[in-house]
C-alpha cells in the first residue's frame, strides 16, 4: 500500500514538472496565424510582406514563449542574435520555401558558449517582441531568450 501511494505522488510530481516546463506557449502556432499585405515601401523603392498580427498574437508582446527550430547560418555583424527557423535550410524562408512567419530572430539574455552548426536543432525561451515596419530585422523577435536544449 505504501509502495502505491509512493508511485502515486511520483508520477503527480512528475506531471507537474512537465507541465511546468512546457507552459510557455508554442511560438510557432501563434506566429502561424499572422496575414501578410504587400505594401510599398517608399524608401526602399520595392514591395514587402506587411504583418497584419492576431490579437492573440499582440497579447503575448513581453511574455515568455518557447521555441524549437533550426539554426540559420547567417552573417550577423557581432553575432548579436540569431534566426531560427521552423523548417531545416532546404525548406526555409530564406530560399522560398516558407512563409516569414517560420522564422523568428532570437537575442539571447547570455550569448550562449556553443557554436551553433547549421541546421542545428534547438529549443529556447524568451520574451515575444514583434516588428511591422523595421526592415532590417524580422517580424517575429525573442529577446532574453535562454537555450534549452540542444
Amino acid at each position: 500500500m505504501k509502495t502505491d501511494i509512493f508511485k502515486s505522488i511520483t508520477i503527480g510530481i512528475l506531471l507537474l514538472i512537465s507541465s511546468y516546463a512546457w507552459a510557455q506557449p508554442e511560438g510557432w502556432s501563434l506566429f502561424a496565424k499572422t496575414k501578410f499585405e504587400t505594401k510599398y515601401n517608399e524608401k526602399a523603392a520595392e514591395y514587402f510582406l506587411v504583418p497584419v498580427f492576431t490579437p492573440e498574437l499582440k497579447t503575448m508582446v513581453g511574455k515568455e514563449i518557447s521555441l524549437e527550430g533550426y539554426y540559420m547560418p547567417i552573417d550577423v555583424e557581432g553575432n548579436a542574435y540569431i534566426i531560427l527557423s521552423k523548417f531545416p535550410y532546404s525548406q526555409c524562408f530564406f530560399c522560398g520555401a516558407a512563409g516569414p512567419e517560420s522564422i523568428a530572430e532570437v537575442t539571447f539574455k547570455v550569448k550562449p558558449t556553443t557554436k551553433f552548426e547549421s541546421d542545428q536543432f534547438i529549443r529556447i525561451k524568451g520574451k515575444v517582441k514583434l516588428n511591422e515596419t523595421d526592415l532590417e530585422h524580422g517580424n517575429f523577435l525573442v529577446t532574453d531568450a535562454v537555450l534549452i536544449s540542444k
